[in-house]
């Protein structure tokens, strides 16, 4: 017996997952036991742990059209940037700017909506990075629409150097991608060994698109386009449910760039069709694939694949009902003794009826937006015992129904600021939320004898600087 989720409109907005109890058997089979609540520990009255702190918290409105966000960390650029989508009957498609100078008391300052709003197909704004070029500001907000207008709209570049002040808010650029239509789900800014800005995307096809940011501020749209990362030839796989769908779809889910400081090299690490897959792209010319992660129980596509500073272990997610965050490592790979690694040390999740999403990894501390389980914190200080260290539940209303769409609900989104250890959660029917955490007052590598490198681009300094 099973229940199939599926997003409307064309392949390129297929995301689906099946839940049945052979599945659910074959997410948890792992050499540890998953980290789970047998009951819910947050309720209405109680919805978070005693050493998790809610500093504020603003409405955006409507349900469900919340998506993804992003965080400056120059503590004198207090601003958030959140993407607005929608899986359901509110349709906002665009982006917000929230100024968090006061982190209790987060407000709206900008309300960017793309043109001609309600004529727009599929999810709508998607996900939203920002990167500093020569001295600027800018935010690209990925864009996801189906058939009709701006079916080729990748992204929507932005010039915010000048916020709070938000008349000079403006945009630069615009990113198509005509032979890959549908837009891009996912996107990682990543300042690379070469001292260039690389955004990297997702597209659908059995690729990921590397485009210089540099290229495209300086007014360079067309020659912006500068490599690909490939799938590896013959991985087969979808979403869960939907394989015979996508039997010979391929195509990233998601995906995350970083230094390696043993070898030198910088690292693509990207999730999606079988799997989960490691390259070497300092050469953008010539990516080479480094191992691979596939035959995993219970995972035939890949979400979310999330290295340490070190690059030793990886957390990773698939996005399907009952599936755990599994946690990997990688060192027989990366020692060269085996090209593919199977089989997860370990396995976390927030409650084992729900389905946890995104995160960003400040290790040893991993912080989870959980969807019905709101921010979820976890320690890897033993990656072999993921603890849960805190939590706050920011959506406490209904599922989405028993059948359809039931997991798509609550936070979607996380980001944490390194100066100072500020936490934010992008929720996709509460709107936007600053935490707290008592203990947690900034990160940097070196205070937890790791490479000071995370999701954070360090866009002032060179990029081997990782103590």
């Amino acid at each position: 017996m099973s229940r199939t989720i599926s997003f409307p409109a064309s392949r390129a907005l297929v995301y689906s997952l099946v839940v049945s109890f052979a599945a659910a058997f074959a997410a948890f089979h792992t050499p540890q036991s998953a980290s789970a609540q047998a009951t819910s520990q947050w309720n209405a009255l109680e919805r978070g742990s005693d050493n998790i702190e809610v500093l504020g918290h603003v409405p955006l409105g409507g349900m469900v059209s919340v998506m993804d966000m992003e965080l400056e960390q120059e503590l004198d650029r207090p601003f958030a940037y959140v993407a607005r989508g929608h899986i359901g009957p509110h349709a906002v498609k665009g982006m917000d700017v929230i100024d968090i100078s006061d982190p209790a008391n987060p407000k709206v300052i900008k309300q960017w909506r793309i043109q001609d709003e309600d004529l727009h197909t599929g999810l709508g704004g998607m996900d939203v990075k920002y990167f500093k070029w020569k001295g600027r500001y800018y935010v690209v907000q990925s864009t996801q629409f189906g058939p009709g207008p701006d079916y080729n709209l990748g992204a929507v570049v932005f010039d915010v150097t000048d916020l709070p002040d938000a008349s000079k808010f403006r945009e630069v650029a615009r990113i198509d991608e005509p032979n890959y239509p549908g837009g891009f789900h996912n996107i990682f800014i990543y300042k690379h060994s070469d001292g260039n800005v690389y955004l990297f995307t997702t597209v659908n096809g059995g690729r990921a698109n590397v485009y210089d940011l540099g290229r495209v501020v300086d007014g360079d749209v067309d020659g912006a386009l500068v490599a690909h990362v490939p799938l590896p030839e013959g991985v087969t796989g979808g979403p869960a449910g939907v394989e015979d769908i996508l039997a010979s779809a391929q195509f990233y889910h998601d995906l995350y760039v970083g230094y390696h400081p043993d070898t030198g090299q910088d690292r693509f690490y990207g999730g999606g069709t079988g799997g989960y897959y490691v390259y070497d792209v300092s050469d953008l010319d010539n990516p080479q694939l480094q191992f691979t992660m596939r035959g995993i129980n219970g995972v035939a596509w890949g979400h979310t694949f999330t290295p340490s500073p070190d690059g030793r272990y990886a957390v990773t997610e698939t996005e399907y009902q009952y599936a755990p965050l599994r946690i990997f490592d990688m060192k027989p790979a990366i020692d060269g003794e085996v090209s593919n690694i199977n089989q997860p040390i370990s396995a976390w999740t927030a409650n084992w009826e729900h389905l946890v999403h995104n995160h960003e990894v400040r290790w040893p501390l991993v912080f989870v937006s959980g969807y019905l389980d709101g921010l979820q914190v976890f320690s890897l200080e033993d990656p072999k015992k993921p603890l849960t260290v805190g939590y706050y539940d920011t959506y406490i209303g209904p599922k989405l129904g028993e059948g359809e769409f039931s997991m798509y609900n609550g936070a979607f989104g996380v980001d944490v600021r390194n100066a100072d250890g500020l936490i934010t959660i992008s929720d996709m029917s509460t709107g936007f939320w600053t935490f707290r955490m008592e203990g947690f007052s900034g990160w940097k590598g070196s205070d937890f004898g790791m490479p000071d490198i995370s999701s954070v681009q360090k866009w002032d300094s060179d990029i081997a600087d990782v103590n």
